[in-house]
Formats: C-alpha cells, sequence, structure tokens
C-alpha cells in the first residue's frame, strides 16, 4: 500500500474572516491617500510580482500542502495563514527531539511557535543541530531562567514616553507599529511583547506616537520595528511612511525586518514601488546563518536593493549556530554577493530563557579578529552589546590599541605583529 504523504491542510487553524491577516487591534482605517487596494494576482501577474519559487519550495508544497498551487505558495498572505503555528503540524515534517517535545510553565514571556511554510522548508528532515531549526524550534531550556536575564533587559519600557515609541538616543526613536511577526525567533529581544501582542496594533492606535515625533524637533532619524512592520498591508505601511515623511525634521527612515529571510514571498513588486517613493529609506535585515541565502532571498533582496535602498544586516551571536569564525564569515561573504552591507553583530540580550543561546563576548570578539585584515573590510560589521538597563549600543573591539612608548602610538596588526605610528601632533 502507497504511503499517504502528509498534509499540513488537513490541521485545522483559526481563520480570519477579513483579508488582513493577521488581525488589527482596531478596525480598518478610510486612508486620506490615494492608495487602491490590491486585487487578487492571477497566476500570470504573479509570476511578475513575487519572487518565484525554487524547486526545493516546490517539493516541500507538493509534499505537505498538497492541495495548494505554487500561486498560493508564492502569496505572503497564504503564507502566514498557513504557518506552523503547533507541535502537531512541526512533527508532519520533523522528527522532534524530546527536549523540542517539552511545554512547561513559569516564564510568562515564551514566545508562542510560529514558522512559514517557506522557512520550515529549509530545516525539512533536519537534525536537532541544524542551525536554523535551533532558532525558531522552542525547546525546555527556554523555561530555564539564570540570574541576569529579564523580561525587558534593555528597558525599553523606561524608555517610552507615550505608547509604540522607545526614546533612549538624543537624534533618534524606535517606533514600534505592530506587535506581530511572520516567524518568532526564540532569542527574541522583545519576546515580552510579541508573546502577548501576537497581532497588528492597527494604525489607528499610533496617532499619540505621530504626535509625539511631530513634537519632538530633535528627532531626525525613525527606526520601524516590532514585531515586523513587513508584515504590515501595503496601505498600512505607506500610510505610516507617508505620515513620516510630512514631518520635516525627520531626515529618513529606517525599518528593521526580518521577513525578507522567512518570509521572501513579501517582497513583491508592489512593495518595492511603495518603499522607494519614501527616500531615503534604508532596511535592516536580520540574517542568522548563510543557509537562509536561498534563491527567494537573494531575489527580494535583489528586488529591494534595485528599488536603491540601502541593504544592512543584523545578526545575532548565537551559541551553536553561528559562533564559528567560518560560518561567520562565510554569511558576511554571502550577505556581500547579494547586495546587503554587513552592520552589526549582536551579542544575544539576556532575555528569560536565553542562556542556552548566548556565547562569551570573547567568542564575538574573536569573530571580528577573525574577519578584520582576513577579508574586506565590507565584510567586517561592528560588534556590539545592547547594554541591559539601556545603556544603548556600546562597541567592541579587539585590542589593536596598545597603548604609547613615549610619543610613539603601538598598534597590532591583524597578523599580531606591533607597529608604531609616529604621534608627534600637540
Amino acid at each position: 500500500m502507497e504511503k499517504k504523504s502528509p498534509d499540513l491542510s488537513e490541521i485545522k487553524e483559526l481563520e480570519f474572516v477579513n483579508d488582513e491577516e493577521p488581525p488589527s487591534l482596531s478596525p480598518p482605517v478610510s486612508y486620506p491617500l490615494t492608495i487602491k487596494h490590491e486585487k487578487k494576482q492571477r497566476p500570470s501577474a504573479l509570476s511578475k510580482e513575487t519572487p518565484p519559487a525554487s524547486s526545493r519550495s516546490l517539493k516541500f508544497l507538493k509534499t505537505y500542502y498538497p492541495a495548494a498551487t505554487e500561486s498560493d505558495w508564492r502569496d505572503w498572505r497564504w503564507q502566514i495563514r498557513n504557518s506552523i503555528t503547533s507541535l502537531q503540524q512541526l512533527q508532519k515534517i520533523l522528527s522532534l527531539a524530546d527536549h523540542e517535545l517539552f511545554r512547561g510553565v513559569g516564564n510568562k514571556d515564551a514566545l508562542p511557535l510560529r514558522i512559514t511554510p517557506y522557512y520550515a522548508s529549509l530545516i525539512e528532515s533536519s537534525g536537532e543541530d541544524n542551525a536554523i531549526r535551533k532558532c525558531v524550534i522552542p525547546v525546555i531550556d527556554e523555561y530555564i531562567v539564570k540570574n541576569g536575564e529579564a523580561s525587558d533587559p534593555l528597558c525599553e519600557g523606561g524608555h517610552s514616553p507615550v505608547p509604540n515609541i522607545v526614546h533612549r538616543y538624543p537624534d533618534r526613536a524606535l517606533f514600534l507599529v505592530t506587535g506581530f511577526c511572520s516567524t518568532y525567533c526564540r532569542y527574541c529581544t522583545r519576546s515580552h511583547m510579541v508573546a502577548k501582542d501576537k497581532c497588528h496594533f492597527g494604525v489607528r492606535n499610533l496617532e499619540e506616537a505621530f504626535r509625539y515625533l511631530e513634537s519632538h524637533t530633535e528627532i531626525r532619524d525613525v527606526l520601524l520595528s516590532g514585531g515586523d512592520p513587513l508584515t504590515m498591508k501595503d496601505e498600512d505601511i505607506s500610510y505610516i511612511l507617508a505620515r513620516l515623511k510630512k514631518i520635516r525634521h525627520i531626515e529618513f527612515v529606517r525599518i528593521g525586518t526580518k521577513v525578507p529571510v522567512v518570509l521572501p514571498q513579501r517582497i513583491t513588486q508592489k512593495l518595492c514601488n511603495i518603499l522607494k517613493k519614501y527616500h531615503p529609506l534604508w532596511l535592516s535585515i536580520h540574517f542568522t546563518h548563510p543557509d537562509e541565502i536561498s534563491p527567494e532571498v537573494s531575489e527580494a533582496c535583489a528586488r529591494l536593493a534595485d528599488a536603491g535602498i540601502p541593504l544592512g544586516s543584523q545578526t545575532v551571536l548565537l551559541k551553536g549556530i553561528n559562533d564559528q569564525p567560518s560560518v561567520m564569515k562565510a554569511l558576511m561573504h554571502a550577505l556581500l554577493r547579494i547586495r546587503v552591507r554587513p552592520y552589526y553583530i549582536y551579542q544575544c540580550d539576556p532575555i528569560l530563557g536565553s542562556e542556552h543561546f548566548r556565547t562569551p563576548v570573547e567568542t564575538g570578539l574573536g569573530i571580528i579578529e577573525s574577519l578584520r585584515g582576513h577579508t574586506t573590510g565590507y565584510a567586517v560589521p561592528t560588534y556590539v552589546i545592547d547594554a541591559p538597563g539601556g545603556g544603548g549600543k556600546i562597541p567592541l573591539l579587539p585590542e589593536y590599541y596598545l597603548g604609547r612608548d613615549g610619543k610613539d602610538v603601538l598598534l597590532r596588526n591583524f597578523e599580531g605583529k606591533v607597529f608604531r605610528y609616529p604621534d608627534q601632533s600637540e
């Protein structure tokens, strides 16, 4: 008897009746801007509108979602609606280890499980040591809280003068526009927020934040984050960017996102056309491992870069995932090939239950030392610790400056050799 292929669509999940996935906390907005709602894409139009599906994606689709079509797969809303949100679904594609099957209590900020079908295709039939798998599948260690860990270790709540705004630095502000991500990273700094706000706030609920930004003329730089801003509707993204564009003292906007990595189908031509209307606009994309850079991700980044949007990467240093110099160098090189400039390597924040992800600081310093001088400077990001308690990002470097000998400065190069710089200036 032929074995039946597992079908994830057999598992009934919550369906939302409106066209927004997930729903907002507030009702839809009638926009003052001239924005038309997107019509259902025909398959022929879809071929140019969304990134193509790779052969791996199509094989995964046929195996686990046999009732769905390629057009479905390439529809980012379908990806979110059909995301894996239960262990029952996970076990259809993976053999889970005991520590991955555990469901405990005690960590009220424990993240929900959510993995897009596309991102799940990267870990199909993988072993428990797979790097991407470790990033998204819950394990028992998340419920083990150690000293120094906190729900909000960066004290963002203490720097939030109004809802949705974090104003820590003098000339820039963090604008949290949604509480939803299409895929939840288990080491998320804002697990305390997205663990309970698994939805969009709705643009109606952002008015107080807009008023704060309008009244604080010292703010010249706004970072949109959340959650993931690119999981919002085109109309909402355009509305937020248009509102910010009208604030004269805001010189440019950044968007922090992992969508191009976990949901590349979202990078439609329409979205790129919207984003490029609001230059200067920058994207900081969260990459973790070289295995994430698939044909779909490469295409998504190419579309964004072709729209004139500078792309930078932000990578969290994670134990057993990307803490080897060879892995990090491979990631940095791969990013440059898809026109993404390595920007930051973050020391993992001490959120609750994060010890199994955190490396010694010396590991990060060693990685920077393995890059500096051994590859192009464009491939060397800045290693930072976002200081617990709200101290902000503090850069760390290996000790290349060794002090002085008389008026000479002593410097150590990438080979460990010591050189003198004649610092004769008064």
